[in-house]
């Protein structure tokens, strides 16, 4: 059941995956469940919302990702959306390289425990605060997932980000308040309605830019 889930709400978001990508994310949702019981990583249970509500709610970004090499995931928990991406995109040329930035150990550690089962080549974990990482390298975006509000994301981020980087923060309903509060530095360039399969529920995705 979980496989036709996947398969059907690819198919629903214009997502073409391979047979073994698709196999490779089923893997990663039975990992998230299996450290689940112990590690309490999310508070969802059901096999098929983990479905929903964390593999389809990260892939629905994928179409815009395209021109970005370097990612950088912040907060993302059970590395979510950084794990799914990062299978979906394994074979990729050029390759887009994720590193999950997390601060909780036991998070970071299932995280590194999924990169070595699933053989990510492409998804690094970083157990650090944010403000501490210093890339030598600085990533072409930066993405979150219900990390923060808005100007917070930005903030705690900046310093990640290339000249011309992007913030990429996932949100639920349309977020015109947080929006209100960004520093004057900072703009939205593109606001995105996204429409998630079997979720039920509003999400968006904020793009952001250095003015």
């Amino acid at each position: 059941m979980s496989a036709i889930t996947l398969e059907r709400g690819l198919a629903e978001m214009g997502i073409e995956l391979p047979a073994e990508v698709q196999a490779r994310l089923l893997d990663f949702a039975a990992l998230l469940q299996k450290w689940n019981k112990v590690y309490n990583l999310t508070s969802i249970r059901d096999a098929g919302q983990v479905i929903t509500h964390h593999l389809l709610d990260s892939l629905v970004v994928l179409p815009r990702l395209a021109g970005i090499e370097r990612l950088a995931d912040i907060g993302s928990g059970g590395g979510l959306p950084g794990i799914p991406l990062a299978i979906a995109t394994a074979g990729r040329q050029p390759a887009l390289a994720i590193s999950s930035i997390e601060t909780v150990n036991k998070k970071a550690s299932f995280q590194q425990q999924a990169k070595i089962e699933l053989g990510l080549a492409n998804f690094t974990v970083l157990n650090e605060r944010v403000e501490n990482v210093r890339p030598e390298q600085p990533f072409d975006a930066v993405i979150s997932r219900a990390f923060s509000e808005l100007a917070d994301f930005v903030g705690l981020t900046q310093h990640l980000l290339r000249p011309g980087g992007r913030f990429l923060a996932m949100k639920g309903v349309y977020p015109r308040d947080e929006i209100a509060r960004l520093p004057a530095a900072f703009r939205v360039v593109e606001a995105v309605p996204l429409t998630v399969p079997g979720l039920g529920a509003d999400r968006h995705l904020i793009i952001v830019e250095k003015s």
